[in-house]
């Protein structure tokens, strides 16, 4: 059996480049799935996107609602409250993240059990006690 070469163009038209375009950039997959939960503050992004800088935050959203992914609403309070939701466009992001919440929980399991798997290989001595495994010594 032959097996058969497939190519895969990578121009302007193809439509895994144009999505990875638009999720381009640390965080931005993340601030999404956010989203997908309703409408947040910025505050609350934030909070939930622990050690993602004001600045980069900020750029995210701003990068998101020019995409048209994102809407961003002002309210006349003091201080200024601001709160952003998904568009329809960017409620379509949804298989993707759940996809990738799938294979993560396939790479967490994979992580837990290599973990395991090297602790339990691994025989703990007290410091200065040599072993010897096959007529060879272990430090």
């Amino acid at each position: 059996m032959k097996a058969t070469k497939v190519e895969v163009s990578c121009d302007g038209s193809c439509p895994v480049q144009r999505t990875a375009q638009a999720l381009d950039g640390k965080w931005t997959i993340l601030v999404l799935r956010d989203l997908l939960g309703g409408k947040k503050r910025y505050s609350e992004l934030q909070r939930s996107l622990k050690g993602i800088s004001p600045r980069l935050l900020a750029a995210r959203l701003k990068a998101l609602e020019l995409q048209g992914l994102v809407t961003r609403t002002v309210f006349a309070t003091v201080p200024p409250t601001t709160e952003y939701a998904l568009t329809p466009q960017g409620q379509h992001i949804m298989p993707v993240v759940q996809a990738m919440a799938v294979y993560g929980q396939t790479l967490l399991l994979q992580d837990a059990r290599a973990k395991k798997a090297r602790s339990s290989s691994t025989a703990v001595t007290a410091p200065g006690v040599t072993q010897v495994r096959g007529g060879k010594q272990v430090f």
